[in-house]
């Protein structure tokens, strides 16, 4: 129903709603709010059905003018927290902020040491008010070319909504206004960097980057703001005293001696900062001695800038300074791409017990050359310590054993991050390793079991950090790296579950069940190989669209006959999965499963107690009543396979595809029967789904068709906008899942009365659809429902022959819809056609099945017999289904109802009829 009183909403929900707008998932909510994702989903759900709107995108713009503390705009995620005071840089900050202004590249480039990072924190959070579309801020530091995308997906916080690639998904995001994106350490990524930034610019009109690099990226139209070192006699002595007070806060110098010092630095904050925090134990003027002895041993270095040659001096100086045990704990952490906890820091160098370990750590920090952040538990290098702790770590011979030790703790962080995906935590614990995890899996040795074990982790991890296609990788990459086929066909097994969502190829899930198999008889594990080969005989059959070719019958007899041979049926799973093969695979001319056999296949799945294969029995039990005409039944079982749902793992790959088929089922199955307010909940359930709410193409679909056929039409134009947007923003990918919800689009503007914007749509829909696929509108059913439905609504006598003689000269295709034979009927009706009652009866046969054909039969025959009593039926029927439009014109038939017809119009802003608009009883 449409909104017409202020939404009341609690305070806890405000926050929901606050941090949907904010565009968080459900477990970042939780997180956030401290409280299980299964109360956030509760109060999304609430939110869902107090607005009235179609999903959790449709919330988070709700967020922006709800008064109950909306997220602010221009939020710039990721942004590093400030520890320390922001010194100079005045100029370069307000050059770097017109030149965000201005353009849409800018570069900040200087050498190491020189504060861009900072200064690009203190530009972003000072430019945010300039996007009010907000962006992200991403630290390319541990991130190798491969996982560029995946970074800046991160750190906007979207995920990978298959079958659409990522690299358009996060266009998606950065293409909906004027967002921020802050690239940080470019300079080992340039390529990667400089091809994205070039085609997400393009892609993007309102998108601006800020990179920051040792070397420009070297596009057209980049603007570079060089950052050099700070100026002396101003900024480099007042950093140096700031740090050496905050070092000690008794510190005491000639200012003098600080001119100096600084001036040796070159002014490289960095290394201004080392010696600061030196001070504390040497002073200035030990700072000075030390520091210009070390300097003239430098005298006459090659290689790098003199700036560099200083940082280093520094570094190397404060190295020097070191005690063996510190030196050694400073060169082993340098495998760490990113930060790191004490109990890894324990495991990955070997220096000690925790104790120790933390002792040691603290000298560190006091040393500042290893950073802490008190509240996330973690430590850190710069990137420029970490270089220079690396070459130590290649001189001490150490690598190869710290690498292990790395990879070793790498699994194991990742199998206890796995072991924790029904908490609140993982996500952001996931995110704080994921550049390591990823780096020891690239440096692993691949005889070495730990790689198996990561990979076969990070994919799972991956995937429920929904990046199913990165996951792909990692499982096929852990099934090479498996030390026995068994193994192995677990790893192939997870990636025939994720290529399910992947893409729309049943080709490839179908090939790597068969390859799992192959490993089980290698494994002599029969029951595995049983069960691979009968799921790909059903993943076959049940998703026969997906095949680059059909499978013969004869192969997928052959296959379930292997499969019978290879396992055991007295296992319950074993024998569940050869039931449903049994259920699907073709007998005869049958089309698809069995009657007989889909029920003996539920029985056989109910003993696992599996949710997932008791889904899937239940689809084919579904699927034989919806063939044999029984819709109603069919809609009972889909709605039992929904109830599952909350049983199943949804981290789990081999649950997705059962979860978007059972919903996408249980709506096409409700609005088939009529039943319009269990479609309407169903589409709006799916929209509020962690799993396909962030997809466009699967909510829009399911919610527009409804909320046209319930009048809930300002609703559905908010979601076909989006869908239009995200079409055109992703490509313009075939449309063949897509253009159903434009053509209803269209409908509703016809129903509306707007003949521009229904023509628009028109265009829209054809566009969708393309050349090569026109005939596609031409056979639909629903381009039939389309048409008679504005052939109804306004009289069009002049239509009604051609299209009534189509569907009921036509003894299948586009008649077998049964609203479209309803609406031909009373077409029939409205045009005095001879054949009417014929038609009529006709239709009466099978409306039994469809709420919305009974109701639309019994004001066609109001109609014709002039009969008041049954076109209340018809109103009645209507409201029993929340069709308002549909309702609110039948009023107009009813003496004394009008009035109540035309206001319900109004508001729904659609018109009356227009053509032949005589009303029946008026």
């Amino acid at each position: 129903m449409e909104q017409t009183q202020p939404v009341v909403v609690s305070a806890r929900e405000a926050e929901v709603l606050a941090l949907l707008g904010a565009h968080l998932s459900n477990a970042q909510i939780a997180g956030r709010l401290h409280m299980s994702v299964r109360t956030v989903e509760g109060h999304v759900s609430s939110l869902l059905r107090k607005y009235g709107v179609g999903g959790r995108r449709a919330l988070a713009d709700l967020a922006g003018t709800a008064s109950q503390g909306p997220p602010a705009p221009g939020r710039i995620l990721g942004l590093p927290a400030a520890r320390t005071s922001f010194v100079g840089r005045s100029a370069e900050r307000d050059l770097v902020l017109a030149a965000l202004e201005q353009g849409r590249l800018v570069t900040m480039t200087g050498s190491g040491g020189a504060g861009k990072t900072r200064l690009a924190a203190v530009v972003a959070g000072a430019a945010a008010s300039l996007f009010p579309s907000g962006g992200a801020f991403v630290d390319l530091v541990p991130v190798e070319g491969e996982s560029l995308l995946q970074a800046v997906a991160s750190a906007l916080e979207v995920a990978e909504r298959p079958p659409q690639p990522l690299r358009e998904t996060v266009a998606e995001r950065l293409g909906r206004g004027r967002c921020l994106v802050v690239l940080d350490n470019c300079e080992h990524l340039l390529e990667a960097v400089t091809t994205w930034v070039e085609q997400i610019l393009a892609a993007c009109p309102d998108l601006v980057v800020l990179a920051t690099s040792r070397e420009r990226l070297g596009l057209s139209d980049e603007q570079t703001v060089p950052i050099g070192p700070l100026p002396l006699a101003s900024d480099a002595e007042q950093l140096f005293r700031e740090r050496a007070l905050a070092a000690d806060p008794h510190h005491a110098a000639d200012p003098a001696v600080i001119t100096d010092l600084c001036g040796r630095l070159d002014g490289l904050p960095l290394a201004i900062e080392l010696a600061a925090a030196r001070s504390a134990s040497l002073g200035a003027t030990g700072l000075l001695t030390g520091l210009g002895d070390y300097l003239r041993l430098l005298a006459g270095g090659r290689g790098a800038a003199v700036r560099h040659r200083s940082l280093r001096a520094v570094i190397d100086w404060s190295h020097e300074l070191l005690d063996e045990e510190e030196r050694a704990l400073l060169r082993r952490l340098a495998v760490f791409t990113g930060g790191f906890t004490l109990d890894a820091a324990v495991e990955v160098t070997a220096a000690g017990d925790h104790a120790a370990v933390a002792d040691v750590l603290g000298r560190l920090v006091d040393k500042s050359l290893v950073s802490r952040r008190p509240a996330a538990g973690r430590w850190h290098l710069l990137e420029t310590i970490r270089a220079f702790a690396a070459e130590q770590l290649d001189i001490s011979g150490e690598r190869p054993g710290t690498r292990r030790r790395h990879l070793h703790w790498a699994a194991s962080a990742a199998a206890s991050l796995e072991a924790s995906l029904d908490g609140d935590r993982w996500r952001d614990d996931l995110d704080d390793v994921s550049g390591d995890l990823q780096a020891a899996l690239d440096g692993a040795d691949r005889a070495d079991e730990n790689a198996h074990r990561l990979a076969r982790s990070l994919a799972r991890l991956t995937y429920a950090r929904h990046f199913p296609g990165r996951a792909l990788e990692l499982f096929r990459l852990a099934a090479a790296l498996a030390p026995t086929p068994g193994q192995a066909a677990l790893d192939l097994c997870g990636a025939a579950d994720t290529s399910h969502v992947v893409t729309a190829s049943t080709g490839e899930a179908f090939e790597l069940l068969l390859a799992a198999a192959e490993r089980y008889r290698l494994a002599g594990d029969g029951d595995g190989r049983a069960v691979c080969l009968a799921r790909a005989v059903e993943t076959a059959c049940r998703y026969p669209a997906g095949l680059p070719e059909p499978i013969p019958p004869a192969r997928l007899a052959r296959l379930l006959a292997d499969a019978t041979a290879a396992g055991d049926p007295a296992v319950p799973r074993v024998a569940a999965h050869l039931a449903a093969a049994a259920a699907w695979v073709p007998t005869g001319d049958q089309p698809g499963p069995d009657p007989a056999r889909a029920r003996a296949a539920l029985e056989a799945a109910h003993r696992t107690a599996d949710p997932v294969l008791v889904g899937a029995a239940l689809d084919a039990v579904c699927t034989a009543a919806k063939n044999a005409g029984r819709l109603r039944e069919a809609h009972r079982h889909s709605l039992q396979r929904l109830a599952l749902l909350e049983s199943m793992d949804h981290h789990d790959p081999r649950a997705t595809a059962e979860i978007e088929d059972a919903f996408l089922a249980a709506s096409t199955l409700a609005i088939a029967v009529g039943d319009l307010p269990a479609a309407l909940t169903t589409a709006r359930r799916a929209a509020g789904s962690a799993l396909i709410g962030e997809a466009p193409f699967i909510t829009a679909n399911q919610l527009i068709p409804v909320l046209v056929l319930t009048g809930g039409f300002d609703q559905a134009q908010h979601h076909a906008e989006a869908l239009w947007n995200w079409w055109r923003q992703s490509g313009r990918p075939a449309a063949g899942r897509t253009w159903p919800a434009f053509a209803m689009s269209m409908l509703l503007h016809g129903l509306r009365g707007d003949r521009e914007e229904q023509r628009r749509w028109h265009r829209r829909t054809c566009e969708a659809v393309g050349p090569h696929n026109a005939h596609w509108l031409g056979e639909s059913s629903l381009t039939a429902f389309i048409d008679l439905r504005l052939a109804v609504h306004h009289h069009d006598t002049a239509a009604a022959p051609r299209l009534v003689d189509r569907i009921f000269a036509d003894s299948g295709g586009v008649s077998h819809l049964v609203y479209t034979r309803a609406l031909a009927a009373e077409l029939a009706v409205i045009a005095a056609l001879p054949a009417a009652d014929d038609h009529l009866a006709a239709v009466e046969a099978d409306a039994g099945e469809n709420d919305w054909a009974l109701a639309c039969l019994a004001r066609a025959r109001g109609r014709l017999h002039e009969d008041p009593r049954q076109v209340t039926a018809s109103v009645e029927g209507w409201e029993r289904i929340g069709a308002r439009f549909e309702r609110a014109q039948t009023l107009l038939l009813l003496p004394g109802r009008t009035a109540e017809g035309l206001a319900e119009l109004a508001a729904l802003s659609a018109s009356p009829v227009r053509t032949g608009a005589a009303l029946v009883f008026g």
